[in-house]
């Protein structure tokens, strides 16, 4: 890594609990929408750096349950140097949420201030983290069981603690391990049949 990604400081919102975006809603037919104006927004400001946007997350499996947030990854050939795509974000009203724990793999978020309606996932193309989140989006979308199971994993994890972002992140975290893991080979074997 560069010594831009080795000068990383913790964004301090990533330690706040409160966010009135933690609670689960009913699927909404509009996200798939929604992502699309904004991944059309992103697009023509980031052309040049741009290899590939997808809408991701909970809101991209059709009828999964989720936080109303709008989950999108933009794909780049190297994350550094950043200001290639942080600059155009920042005029778009996203902003950048640093961690040092992650310096393959970059977050945006939009607006600034909570409740926040999208979080911009950046990583390279072709590396594990654009592969990881495409598989498991695409493999909820071809298995409502899991779907479904994941859907009141969140909704419990929600009330258990609600508005509390840490807690919500921290009841998901071992399923949510395991479900990526099982999505990745689902995927990993879907490439070589």
């Amino acid at each position: 890594m560069g010594s831009e990604a080795s000068n990383l400081e913790r964004h301090p919102s990533l330690d706040e609990r409160f966010d009135p975006a933690i609670r689960i809603v009913e699927s909404n037919p509009a996200w798939p929408a929604r992502a699309q104006e904004e991944l059309s927004r992103l697009a023509e400001a980031l052309a040049p750096v741009a290899v590939r946007m997808d809408h991701i997350g909970s809101t991209a499996v059709p009828g999964l349950d989720a936080k109303p947030i709008i989950d999108l990854q933009l794909s780049v050939t190297a994350i550094e140097p950043r200001e290639r795509y942080a600059r155009p974000l920042e005029r778009l009203g996203y902003l950048f949420v640093p961690d040092p724990e992650s310096p393959d793999f970059h977050f945006f978020a939009k607006p600034a201030e909570r409740p926040r309606s999208y979080h911009l996932h950046v990583c390279e193309a072709g590396g594990k983290h654009e592969f990881r989140h495409l598989a498991v989006r695409d493999y909820l979308r071809a298995h409502a069981d899991e779907a479904a199971k994941y859907a009141v994993l969140k909704r419990d994890a929600a009330k258990g603690a609600p508005q509390d972002r840490l807690a919500y992140i921290e009841a998901k975290e071992g399923y949510v391990r395991d479900l990526e893991a099982r999505a990745v080979k689902w995927a990993r074997a879907r490439r070589v049949s």
